[in-house]
Parts: structure tokens; sequence; C-alpha cells
């Protein structure tokens, strides 16, 4: 039996699903969030979803919401019942679903979520895992429900975090196991083996959405908090320090040490060390492997230390 499937996702995280599920059946129709402003110039560009969507010719929705008696809410919600939904599935949409756009699908909602449920609800969970010096995250598809993120779980797989990645490469590794598991999903729901277990009351955390504010490094920290937010904040919102009056970001890093030479002030940078630039903390010394003035491209530490001179930048600050 062909299941009647249609798609609610916005980021490019969503993507790699929406393709899985095109490449497997018919999708009927799929929902995104409106074209927004972007770049420099600020110019009106749909989503990643939504460009995928019209590459594989699917019909398009983008209310503002789905809740409400605006028109373009109601006309929305009368699509979901004209396609007699036996399945959502809802990766990354941004918009919450009312009650009785749950209800709308024999099968329910389904939705990919990229962390190890109950383990980081909520809006950046890939950010959060790294921040928090995770060693492991993974794929949750969850049966939704009103809550945020607290539906019964189907599947959950997890995967490693390795030294050194940072959350956009982790991201890139969880969509595409994302979408495998959605697969392995529908095919349980559908042949009736498959059935859905309430999360754990225990070990529930929150991952609040990022702020730029947050990426701004304070030197005084130890080195391995240092390390974590470089990581965490890469690609958005960059982790950021002031060297030589001038904003630059910091892409990529690790730690060199957890002792810092004695008397080392926080932030001064104490020259390359094993390929990368080295910088004391307050706890421990931080190696800048990768790192971005305004305006330039991304550069090595050794590039950037033969562009201030032999030197590499030592006796210098960070701030």
């Amino acid at each position: 039996m062909t299941l009647r499937i249609a798609f609610a996702g916005t980021p490019p995280f969503a993507v790699a699903a929406l393709s899985a599920l095109a490449a497997r059946g018919p999708v009927l129709g799929v929902l995104t969030q409106p074209d927004r402003p972007a770049g420099r110039g600020r110019v009106l560009t749909p989503s990643a979803v939504k460009q995928r969507a019209l590459e594989l010719n699917l019909p398009v929705l983008q209310p503002l919401r789905l809740r409400g008696d605006a028109p373009d809410a109601v006309a929305a919600r009368q699509q979901l019942r004209d396609w007699s939904l036996d399945l959502l599935v809802v990766v990354a949409y941004g918009l919450i679903l009312p009650p009785e756009v749950l209800a709308l699908p024999r099968l329910g909602c389904l939705n990919i979520h990229a962390s190890l449920l109950p383990r980081w609800r909520g809006a950046a969970p890939i950010q959060r895992a790294v921040l928090a010096g995770d060693i492991e995250s993974g794929v949750t598809i969850m049966q939704m429900d009103e809550g945020l993120d607290t539906g019964a779980m189907l599947l959950r797989q997890t995967l490693p975090i390795g030294p050194g990645m940072v959350a956009g490469e982790l991201h890139d590794a969880l969509a595409p196991l994302g979408a495998e598991l959605l697969l392995q999903t529908i095919d349980g729901l559908q042949a009736g083996t498959l059935h859905a277990t309430a999360q754990p009351i225990e070990g529930v955390t929150w991952a609040d959405k990022l702020t730029r504010d947050e990426a701004r490094l304070d030197w005084q920290q130890p080195a391995r908090q240092l390390d974590r937010q470089i990581r965490a904040f890469n690609p958005w919102p960059a982790a950021h320090a002031v060297y030589a009056g001038e904003p630059v970001k910091l892409l990529r890093s690790r730690v060199l040490s957890d002792e810092a030479p004695p008397g080392a002030v926080p932030g001064t940078l104490l020259g390359l060390q094993a390929g990368s630039l080295a910088v004391a903390c307050g706890t421990g010394v931080l190696g800048i492997d990768e790192l971005q003035r305004a305006g330039r491209r991304a550069v090595a530490a050794r590039d950037f230390a033969n562009a201030e001179g032999t030197a590499a930048g030592a006796g210098r600050c960070f701030s």
C-alpha cells in the first residue's frame, strides 16, 4: 500500500529527508516557511526545502502560521485535509502544528530530531551537544504531540562526536542518518512491527536558540570551554574575538595544554605550537587552527602567523 505523505521542513538539515521520501514514493506536497531576506543584499530567498521541492516538482505551501483565521493558515489547513494524509513528516519546520493538524494524518505526524531524546529538546540540539562536550549525539524519530519535542519515540540511533568535530560537520552527518532512520520508521509502521515508547522522565535538557552574544570568547575561561565554543558555533554564529583592534572569527581549534605558562595573561599569543596559534587562557592553552579576519577569507594558523611576521604574533593579545 502506498502511503499518502506530505512533508514540512525549512532548513538544509531537512533536505536529505525530503529527498529520501521523494525517492521512495510520491510526496503530495511540502510546507515550508515563507521566503526571507538573506545575504548582504537582503534578497528575498526561498528556504533550502523549497528549493529542493521545486527541483522535485512538488506543490509548495508557505503559510506564515498554521494557527488562527488568517487566510493563508485556513488555506493550508484545508489543503492538508484535502490530501487525506496517512502521514505528515516534520523536520525543523519552524512553525507550531496546532492540534487539528496533528490529528489529521491517519498514522500521525513524525518528527526527525537531531539528538538522543530526551536530551537536548529544543531549537539547537546539535550545537548544544558540542558546547556541552557530549561525546555522542544522534537522531530520534518521534511521534509528535502538542509538547516541544516531548512525543513518544519510535527509533533512535547514536553517532559519535569525534575529536575536533564542529557543529557543521555533525549537522552534515546527522542529516542523512535522520533520512535513513525515517524510511526505516515508515517501513516499521506499515508492517505494524514498530511501536512508540514514551520518553524517559529523567535526563531532559533544553537546547535554547543560539545568540551572537554567547559566541564572544572570554579568554579567562578554560581552554577546553573555549574549544567547545569555537566548535559549537561553527558555522554560525562563529566564535569571535578582537585582534589588533579588528574582529576575528575563530573557526577551528584544539586544546594544547591544560596548564598555561606561569604569568601568561589570558588572551596572549604564545606563538606557533604544532601548527596551531597558541593562546593562553584562564586555564590551559588553546590552539587556534583556522581563523578569519573581517572581509577576508579563512586561513590556517600558520598563514595567519606568517602574515603577522616571524614572531607569529607572540606577545600580542586577543581580547
